[in-house]
Protein backbone atom coordinates (compact mmCIF):
# COMPACT_ATOMS: atom_id res chain seq x y z
CA UNK A 1 0.00 0.00 0.00
CA UNK A 2 1.25 3.87 -0.97
CA UNK A 3 0.83 6.22 2.07
CA UNK A 4 0.07 9.57 0.65
CA UNK A 5 1.53 12.43 2.21
CA UNK A 6 1.03 16.22 1.89
CA UNK A 7 3.31 19.19 3.28
CA UNK A 8 2.20 22.33 3.65
CA UNK A 9 5.27 24.55 4.34
CA UNK A 10 4.57 28.00 5.95
CA UNK A 11 6.54 30.99 5.15
CA UNK A 12 9.63 31.22 7.71
CA UNK A 13 9.48 27.06 7.95
CA UNK A 14 12.40 25.11 9.66
CA UNK A 15 14.43 24.04 6.68
CA UNK A 16 15.88 21.24 8.76
CA UNK A 17 12.45 20.10 10.16
CA UNK A 18 11.51 19.57 6.64
CA UNK A 19 14.82 17.87 5.65
CA UNK A 20 14.41 15.33 8.33
CA UNK A 21 10.83 14.92 8.04
CA UNK A 22 10.95 13.71 3.88
CA UNK A 23 14.26 12.30 3.53
CA UNK A 24 13.38 9.15 5.46
CA UNK A 25 10.68 8.64 2.83
CA UNK A 26 12.66 8.93 0.50
CA UNK A 27 15.09 6.71 1.61
CA UNK A 28 12.45 4.29 2.13
CA UNK A 29 11.18 4.29 -1.51
CA UNK A 30 14.57 3.48 -2.40
CA UNK A 31 14.54 -0.12 -0.22
CA UNK A 32 10.80 -0.71 -1.08
CA UNK A 33 9.61 1.79 -4.15
CA UNK A 34 6.38 2.61 -4.03
CA UNK A 35 5.55 2.80 -0.24
CA UNK A 36 5.36 6.50 -0.26
CA UNK A 37 4.63 9.61 -2.66
CA UNK A 38 4.41 13.07 -1.71
CA UNK A 39 3.31 16.26 -2.97
CA UNK A 40 5.04 19.99 -1.15
CA UNK A 41 2.30 22.58 -0.91
CA UNK A 42 1.84 26.07 0.06
CA UNK A 43 -0.45 28.26 0.58
CA UNK A 44 -0.82 30.46 -2.11
CA UNK A 45 0.71 27.87 -4.62
CA UNK A 46 4.26 30.22 -4.61
CA UNK A 47 7.41 29.28 -3.20
CA UNK A 48 8.05 29.59 0.14
CA UNK A 49 11.17 30.86 2.01
CA UNK A 50 12.25 29.16 4.98
CA UNK A 51 13.88 30.67 8.26
CA UNK A 52 17.32 30.33 6.73
CA UNK A 53 16.32 32.39 3.37
CA UNK A 54 16.26 29.33 0.93
CA UNK A 55 13.50 28.76 -1.02
CA UNK A 56 11.54 25.88 -2.38
CA UNK A 57 9.08 25.55 -5.67
CA UNK A 58 5.41 23.57 -4.68
CA UNK A 59 2.91 21.71 -6.39
CA UNK A 60 -0.17 24.28 -5.63
CA UNK A 61 -1.61 26.32 -3.18
CA UNK A 62 -4.16 25.02 -0.41
CA UNK A 63 -6.85 25.77 -2.92
CA UNK A 64 -5.58 23.09 -5.14
CA UNK A 65 -5.79 20.28 -1.78
CA UNK A 66 -9.59 21.63 -1.27
CA UNK A 67 -10.57 21.45 -4.97
CA UNK A 68 -8.96 17.63 -5.12
CA UNK A 69 -12.03 16.18 -2.90
CA UNK A 70 -11.92 14.25 0.57
CA UNK A 71 -8.03 12.44 0.74
CA UNK A 72 -8.04 8.99 0.64
CA UNK A 73 -7.53 6.90 4.09
CA UNK A 74 -4.89 7.01 5.93
CA UNK A 75 -3.21 10.11 4.54
CA UNK A 76 -1.53 12.34 6.34
CA UNK A 77 -0.77 16.17 5.95
CA UNK A 78 1.88 17.72 7.69
CA UNK A 79 2.23 21.29 8.21
CA UNK A 80 5.62 22.54 8.69
CA UNK A 81 6.33 25.66 10.07
CA UNK A 82 9.10 27.88 11.83
CA UNK A 83 8.64 31.10 13.87
CA UNK A 84 5.44 33.06 14.14
CA UNK A 85 3.12 30.16 12.59
CA UNK A 86 -0.02 31.98 13.67
CA UNK A 87 0.63 34.83 10.99
CA UNK A 88 -0.43 32.51 8.05
CA UNK A 89 -3.56 31.20 9.74
CA UNK A 90 -6.46 31.85 8.00
CA UNK A 91 -10.31 30.74 7.48
CA UNK A 92 -9.64 29.41 4.36
CA UNK A 93 -6.75 26.76 5.93
CA UNK A 94 -8.74 26.30 9.14
CA UNK A 95 -11.47 25.01 6.36
CA UNK A 96 -8.84 22.96 4.94
CA UNK A 97 -8.11 21.15 8.23
CA UNK A 98 -11.50 20.46 9.03
CA UNK A 99 -12.02 19.40 5.80
CA UNK A 100 -9.51 16.36 6.09
CA UNK A 101 -10.44 15.61 9.68
CA UNK A 102 -13.61 14.70 9.15
CA UNK A 103 -12.23 12.04 6.03
CA UNK A 104 -10.69 10.57 8.97
CA UNK A 105 -6.93 11.51 7.25
CA UNK A 106 -4.22 12.06 9.57
CA UNK A 107 -3.22 15.67 10.58
CA UNK A 108 0.62 16.38 11.44
CA UNK A 109 2.13 19.25 12.96
CA UNK A 110 6.14 19.80 12.52
CA UNK A 111 7.87 22.24 15.06
CA UNK A 112 5.55 24.83 15.25
CA UNK A 113 2.85 23.23 13.06
CA UNK A 114 0.69 22.53 16.29
CA UNK A 115 0.16 25.91 16.05
CA UNK A 116 -1.97 25.83 13.53
CA UNK A 117 -3.87 22.63 14.54
CA UNK A 118 -4.38 23.91 18.09
CA UNK A 119 -5.73 27.34 16.57
CA UNK A 120 -8.39 25.15 14.86
CA UNK A 121 -9.71 23.30 17.60
CA UNK A 122 -8.05 19.36 16.14
CA UNK A 123 -5.82 18.96 19.03
CA UNK A 124 -8.24 19.56 21.91
CA UNK A 125 -8.01 16.92 24.08
CA UNK A 126 -4.78 15.15 22.35
CA UNK A 127 -1.11 14.46 23.30
CA UNK A 128 1.23 17.27 21.33
CA UNK A 129 4.69 18.43 21.69
CA UNK A 130 6.68 20.73 19.70
CA UNK A 131 9.68 22.85 20.07
CA UNK A 132 10.69 23.51 23.79
CA UNK A 133 11.19 26.91 23.34
CA UNK A 134 7.24 27.36 22.19
CA UNK A 135 5.67 25.32 24.65
CA UNK A 136 5.41 28.45 27.56
CA UNK A 137 3.39 30.09 24.86
CA UNK A 138 1.46 27.56 23.52
CA UNK A 139 0.08 25.70 27.53
CA UNK A 140 -1.15 29.59 27.62
CA UNK A 141 -3.36 29.58 24.82
CA UNK A 142 -4.48 26.45 24.50
CA UNK A 143 -5.27 24.92 27.92
CA UNK A 144 -7.21 21.62 26.25
CA UNK A 145 -4.24 20.32 24.79
CA UNK A 146 -1.83 17.95 27.06
CA UNK A 147 1.58 19.29 26.27
CA UNK A 148 4.73 17.48 26.27
CA UNK A 149 8.55 17.83 25.70
CA UNK A 150 8.50 14.39 24.27
CA UNK A 151 10.17 14.03 21.04
CA UNK A 152 7.19 13.50 19.05
CA UNK A 153 3.61 12.53 19.82
CA UNK A 154 1.33 9.99 18.11
CA UNK A 155 -2.49 10.03 19.34
CA UNK A 156 -4.98 8.74 16.94
CA UNK A 157 -5.30 11.27 14.22
CA UNK A 158 -2.87 13.66 15.53
CA UNK A 159 0.93 13.30 15.35
CA UNK A 160 3.22 15.85 16.55
CA UNK A 161 6.92 16.61 17.08
CA UNK A 162 9.27 19.35 18.53
CA UNK A 163 10.89 19.86 14.76
CA UNK A 164 14.88 19.72 13.80
CA UNK A 165 15.98 16.09 14.49
CA UNK A 166 13.30 14.88 15.84
CA UNK A 167 11.35 15.23 12.84
CA UNK A 168 13.29 12.06 11.82
CA UNK A 169 12.71 9.95 14.81
CA UNK A 170 8.71 11.03 14.20
CA UNK A 171 9.47 9.43 10.34
CA UNK A 172 11.21 6.61 11.11
CA UNK A 173 8.38 5.22 13.64
CA UNK A 174 5.63 6.33 11.01
CA UNK A 175 7.59 4.15 8.37
CA UNK A 176 7.59 0.88 11.29
CA UNK A 177 3.73 0.66 11.69
CA UNK A 178 3.03 1.67 7.86
CA UNK A 179 5.55 -1.01 6.87
CA UNK A 180 7.88 -2.72 9.65
CA UNK A 181 10.70 -2.57 12.15
CA UNK A 182 13.17 -4.12 9.71
CA UNK A 183 12.87 -1.18 7.55
CA UNK A 184 12.84 1.36 9.37
CA UNK A 185 16.33 0.11 11.01
CA UNK A 186 17.90 0.21 7.32
CA UNK A 187 16.19 3.78 6.91
CA UNK A 188 17.82 5.10 10.22
CA UNK A 189 21.20 3.15 9.18
CA UNK A 190 21.35 5.13 5.61
CA UNK A 191 21.77 8.37 8.10
CA UNK A 192 24.60 7.01 10.27
CA UNK A 193 22.27 6.68 13.28
CA UNK A 194 23.64 5.52 16.15
CA UNK A 195 20.05 4.31 17.30
CA UNK A 196 16.18 5.58 17.04
CA UNK A 197 15.38 7.38 19.62
CA UNK A 198 11.70 7.31 21.06
CA UNK A 199 9.39 9.55 21.85
CA UNK A 200 10.28 9.89 25.81
CA UNK A 201 13.77 10.78 25.18
CA UNK A 202 14.43 14.49 26.13
CA UNK A 203 14.11 17.08 23.74
CA UNK A 204 16.53 18.93 25.55
CA UNK A 205 19.99 18.18 27.32
CA UNK A 206 20.38 16.53 30.80
CA UNK A 207 19.77 19.23 33.30
CA UNK A 208 23.16 18.04 34.73
CA UNK A 209 25.39 18.39 31.52
CA UNK A 210 23.35 21.81 30.59
CA UNK A 211 24.31 23.35 34.02
CA UNK A 212 27.53 21.39 34.46
CA UNK A 213 26.48 20.34 38.03
CA UNK A 214 27.20 16.69 40.07
CA UNK A 215 25.11 17.00 42.54
CA UNK A 216 22.29 15.06 42.52
CA UNK A 217 20.41 16.99 45.07
CA UNK A 218 20.92 20.04 43.23
CA UNK A 219 20.17 18.78 40.13
CA UNK A 220 16.55 17.46 41.65
CA UNK A 221 16.23 21.32 43.00
CA UNK A 222 17.31 23.03 39.92
CA UNK A 223 14.51 20.74 37.87
CA UNK A 224 12.15 21.60 40.21
CA UNK A 225 12.92 25.38 39.64
CA UNK A 226 12.83 24.97 35.60
CA UNK A 227 9.22 23.04 35.97
CA UNK A 228 8.08 25.98 38.31
CA UNK A 229 8.49 29.21 36.81
CA UNK A 230 4.92 30.82 37.56
CA UNK A 231 5.59 31.97 41.20
CA UNK A 232 8.97 33.67 43.50
CA UNK A 233 10.68 31.39 45.31
CA UNK A 234 10.22 30.86 48.81
CA UNK A 235 13.83 29.49 50.06
CA UNK A 236 12.75 28.08 53.05
CA UNK A 237 10.33 25.99 51.65
CA UNK A 238 12.37 24.47 48.87
CA UNK A 239 14.66 23.98 51.16
CA UNK A 240 12.84 22.17 53.83
CA UNK A 241 10.88 20.05 50.40
CA UNK A 242 14.42 18.65 49.82
CA UNK A 243 15.84 17.80 53.45
CA UNK A 244 18.74 20.13 54.11
CA UNK A 245 18.89 24.13 55.31
CA UNK A 246 18.41 27.06 53.88
CA UNK A 247 22.11 27.20 54.48
CA UNK A 248 23.06 24.34 52.80
CA UNK A 249 20.84 25.26 50.06
CA UNK A 250 22.74 28.18 49.76
CA UNK A 251 26.07 26.74 49.51
CA UNK A 252 25.19 24.12 46.91
CA UNK A 253 23.68 27.14 44.70
CA UNK A 254 27.40 29.36 45.02
CA UNK A 255 29.51 26.49 44.87
CA UNK A 256 28.36 25.04 41.66
CA UNK A 257 26.26 27.51 39.90
CA UNK A 258 27.99 31.21 41.49
CA UNK A 259 24.45 32.46 42.30
CA UNK A 260 21.81 32.38 44.88
CA UNK A 261 19.07 30.09 44.25
CA UNK A 262 17.01 33.48 44.12
CA UNK A 263 18.43 35.00 41.67
CA UNK A 264 18.88 31.86 39.58
CA UNK A 265 14.95 31.12 40.17
CA UNK A 266 14.65 34.73 38.39
CA UNK A 267 16.76 34.32 35.59
CA UNK A 268 14.88 31.05 34.84
CA UNK A 269 11.16 33.41 35.12
CA UNK A 270 12.90 35.72 32.48
CA UNK A 271 13.86 33.22 30.15
CA UNK A 272 10.28 32.05 30.34
CA UNK A 273 9.01 35.36 30.06
CA UNK A 274 11.27 36.02 26.90
CA UNK A 275 9.96 32.93 25.51
CA UNK A 276 5.76 33.62 25.98
CA UNK A 277 7.32 37.37 24.55
CA UNK A 278 8.65 36.29 21.58
CA UNK A 279 6.28 33.34 20.90
CA UNK A 280 3.09 33.94 21.52
CA UNK A 281 0.44 37.19 21.47
CA UNK A 282 -0.01 37.64 25.11
CA UNK A 283 0.62 41.64 26.47
CA UNK A 284 3.45 42.66 28.39
CA UNK A 285 0.99 42.43 31.61
CA UNK A 286 -0.30 39.35 30.88
CA UNK A 287 3.59 37.86 30.50
CA UNK A 288 4.43 39.24 33.81
CA UNK A 289 1.25 37.79 35.40
CA UNK A 290 2.35 34.13 34.07
CA UNK A 291 5.74 34.28 35.54
CA UNK A 292 4.30 35.55 39.22
CA UNK A 293 4.85 39.16 38.93
CA UNK A 294 1.88 41.91 40.53
CA UNK A 295 3.47 44.73 39.36
CA UNK A 296 3.97 45.26 35.68
CA UNK A 297 6.93 47.97 36.39
CA UNK A 298 8.66 45.91 38.66
CA UNK A 299 9.17 43.17 35.86
CA UNK A 300 10.00 45.57 33.60
CA UNK A 301 12.90 46.13 35.65
CA UNK A 302 13.85 42.98 36.13
CA UNK A 303 13.40 41.84 32.41
CA UNK A 304 15.66 44.99 31.92
CA UNK A 305 18.42 44.05 34.33
CA UNK A 306 18.42 40.46 32.69
CA UNK A 307 18.78 41.30 29.14
CA UNK A 308 19.69 45.19 28.82
CA UNK A 309 16.38 46.72 27.33
CA UNK A 310 12.89 46.52 28.44
CA UNK A 311 10.66 44.00 27.42
CA UNK A 312 8.35 45.72 24.64
CA UNK A 313 11.61 46.45 22.86
CA UNK A 314 13.02 43.23 23.45
CA UNK A 315 9.75 41.70 21.39
CA UNK A 316 10.17 44.72 18.48
CA UNK A 317 13.87 43.20 18.35
CA UNK A 318 12.96 39.54 18.07
CA UNK A 319 10.36 40.46 15.62
CA UNK A 320 13.16 42.49 13.60
CA UNK A 321 15.55 39.31 13.92
CA UNK A 322 12.89 36.97 12.52
CA UNK A 323 12.19 38.96 9.59
CA UNK A 324 15.83 39.65 8.43
CA UNK A 325 16.37 35.37 9.12
CA UNK A 326 18.86 35.93 11.89
CA UNK A 327 16.81 33.45 14.81
CA UNK A 328 18.15 30.05 14.81
CA UNK A 329 16.43 26.92 14.38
Amino acid sequence: MTVGLEFLLLPGFSMLGFTCAIEPFRVANRFRPGSYRWRLRSLDGAPVTASSGLSLNVEAGIGEIDATGPPSSGAILFIVSGFEPLDAYSPALKRLLHRWARSGAVLGGVDTGSFMLAEAGLLDGHQATLHWETIPAFEERYPRVQVSQALYQIDRQRITCAGGTSALDLMLALIATHQDHALALEVSEQFVLGRIRSRQDHQRTRTAMRYGITNPRLVSIVEELERCCDTPLDTADLARRHGISVRQLERLFKHQLAKTPTLFHLELRMQRARQLLREGGASVLEVAIACGFTSSSYFSRCYRACFGLPPSRDRRAAASDIDGGTRPR
